[in-house]
C-alpha cells in the first residue's frame, strides 16, 4: 500500500487536494493518507488528515506575523508527523508561504523520497529568484497554468501542466441559464477581512448605481452564513436594510451565471467568472502595511489572472486606493448600458480561458503523481 502526505492550508487548496485524492483512489485504490487539510480532504483521507484550514488560512502580512508561534507549531507537527508515517511521497497544494519552508525542513531532516508541488507559487509574479531553489527542494512541479511549465522547467525542475480544475467545476455547474437584465452582482470574497474592506465600498456604490439606473437589482454572494450575518449586519448599518434580502449563502456559481455584471473579489473567483462568461470589474483592497510591502515584491503589471493569461488589460481592476464606491459605479454602470462591451468581454474571457485546457485535470495530476512514484520505485531498484 502507497502511503501519501499531503499538506493543503486554504480552503481553494482542500478543495484542489480533494480532487486529486480521489483521482489518485480512481488510479491507485491501494492509498493511504495523511497530512494537513480542511473539510473536504479530511472526508476523502479519513482519520490521519487533520483539518487546520480555518485557522491557518489566514491571508495577509500582518495576520500572519500575529500567528507566528502557531505556525512555527503546526511545522513542528508537520514534520513529527511525516516521521512517523514514512510516506512513500508527500504532496504540497500552493499555500507557499508555509509550504516552500516545509519542503525545505523536510530535505533538512533527512527525507528523501519524492516531494511534489500542486498548484505552484506565483514566483513569477513575486519572486522568480525562488524557482532555483524550488529545483533544489522538489521532484516534480504540476502547474495549472500553461506559461509556468517553461519557467520551472527552464530551472531543471520536471514540470507537467496538468491543466486547470476550475474548468471542469464551471463545466459541472453550468445551467444554461440567460443572464437577468439590470441585475447587478456583488461577491464581496471568502475572508473575513475581504468581507470587511470591500462590502462596504460595494454597498455605497449601490446608493450610486440605483441614481443612474433605476431599474437596478442586486444580488450579493456569501461564502458561508457566517460571513452572510457579517455581511446583513453591515448592510442594515450602511442604511440599506433592504440589501439582506439580497445576500445568497453558497450559490456564488448559480449567480454568476445569472447576474448581467458583477464586481467580483481578486482571488480564484474571478478565474470562475471569468469560465462562465461573467462580463466583471476586479475589485481588491488588503491591510495598508501588505500593500506597501506587497507592491515592493511583486513584479506583474496585473493582479488578475486572466490579465496575467492574456498579458494585457481583459477586465478592468480597481486595487487599494482606486477601489471606490465611485469608480465600481462607473465601471459597472458602463457593462450594464453597453451590450457592445459586454459582448466584446464576454469574447475575450473565453478565449483566455480556452487556454487553460480542455478538462480532466484532476487526473492528469493524479497521473503525473503515479508516474513520479514509479519513477522513484525504478530508481530504488536499479540502485
Amino acid at each position: 500500500m502507497k502511503k501519501i502526505f499531503i499538506l493543503a492550508g486554504e480552503v481553494s487548496g482542500d478543495t484542489h487536494g480533494a480532487g486529486l485524492m480521489r483521482a489518485l483512489q480512481d488510479l491507485h485504490g491501494e492509498l493511504e493518507f495523511s497530512g494537513f487539510c480542511g473539510p473536504q480532504m479530511k472526508k476523502t483521507g479519513g482519520a490521519k488528515m487533520l483539518d487546520w484550514v480555518e485557522q491557518a488560512g489566514v491571508l495577509g502580512l500582518w495576520e500572519v506575523l500575529k500567528m507566528y508561534g502557531w505556525f512555527k507549531q503546526k511545522m513542528s507537527e508537520a514534520l513529527a508527523l511525516v516521521a512517523v508515517e514514512k510516506p512513500d511521497a508527500v504532496i504540497l497544494i500552493d499555500y507557499p508561504g508555509f509550504n516552500l519552508r516545509f519542503a525545505k525542513a523536510l530535505r533538512e531532516a533527512g527525507f528523501d523520497r519524492p516531494i511534489i508541488y500542486y498548484i505552484s507559487p506565483q514566483v513569477w509574479a513575486w519572486k522568480k529568484g525562488r524557482v532555483k531553489t524550488m529545483a533544489k527542494l522538489l521532484d516534480l512541479m504540476i502547474c495549472i497554468f500553461p506559461f509556468e511549465k517553461d519557467l520551472y522547467e527552464k530551472s531543471g525542475l520536471r514540470t507537467v501542466f496538468s491543466g486547470h480544475p476550475m474548468v471542469d467545476r464551471t463545466k459541472a455547474l453550468h445551467r444554461g441559464w440567460d443572464r437577468e437584465a439590470n441585475l447587478v452582482g456583488f461577491f464581496p470574497g471568502s475572508r473575513v477581512n475581504e468581507v470587511k474592506r470591500h462590502f462596504p465600498v460595494m454597498l455605497q456604490a449601490v446608493k450610486l448605481i440605483r441614481e443612474a439606473v433605476p431599474e437596478a437589482k442586486f444580488a450579493v454572494s456569501a461564502a458561508n452564513q457566517n460571513l452572510a450575518n457579517m455581511m446583513r449586519a453591515m448592510a442594515e448599518s450602511a442604511g440599506l436594510p433592504e440589501a439582506m434580502r439580497w445576500i445568497e449563502v453558497g450559490t456564488a456559481s448559480d449567480l454568476m451565471q445569472r447576474v448581467q455584471v458583477g464586481a467580483v473579489a481578486s482571488g480564484t473567483a474571478t478565474l470562475e467568472a471569468a469560465c462562465f462568461g461573467l462580463p466583471y470589474v476586479l475589485v481588491y483592497k488588503v491591510n495598508a502595511l501588505t500593500y506597501v510591502v506587497g507592491k515592493s515584491v511583486v513584479k506583474i503589471k496585473h493582479l488578475g489572472i486572466v490579465n496575467v493569461l492574456a498579458g494585457e488589460t481583459v477586465v478592468q481592476e480597481l486595487v487599494q486606493h482606486e477601489f471606490t464606491a465611485g469608480s465600481v459605479t462607473q465601471a459597472l454602470i458602463t457593462l450594464l448600458k453597453d451590450e457592445a462591451a459586454r459582448t466584446a468581454l464576454t469574447t475575450r474571457l473565453a478565449q483566455v480561458v480556452a487556454t487553460l485546457g480542455e478538462g480532466g485535470a484532476y487526473r492528469r495530476a493524479a497521473e503525473a503523481v503515479m508516474n513520479q512514484l514509479r519513477m522513484e520505485e525504478a530508481e530504488q531498484k536499479a540502485l
